[in-house]
């Protein structure tokens, strides 16, 4: 599928990208290039496969949760950009 321009444009638009012309002229190809590919995909026959919604096996990937000790709080405080005693100090959010 071949993009106009004008699609390219509002696509670019509808995305709320600033682009120039030049950048219009290679977001047209690059986006007709991507489009004829799924042109390509849509032809295979997948009428024998079932949905699937996972392409591979679940798997939990964290770690066991188990205490550990922290580090120390000089060291988490050395990068502080503002601290009170042994606490971050920040700005007041609510009133």
């Amino acid at each position: 599928m071949k993009l106009t321009c004008e699609e390219a444009k509002h696509i670019a638009l509808l995305a709320r990208l600033g682009m120039s012309e030049a950048e219009v002229e290679k977001f047209m190809v690059q986006l007709s290039h991507i489009l004829e590919n799924f042109e390509i995909l849509k032809q295979v026959d997948t009428s024998g496969l079932s949905p699937t919604a996972q392409t591979v096996a679940l798997q939990n990937v964290f770690r066991a949760d188990e205490p550990q000790p922290s580090y120390p709080v000089q060291d988490v405080m050395a990068n502080a950009p503002q601290r009170e005693e042994d606490f971050f100090k920040t700005r007041p959010v609510l009133e």
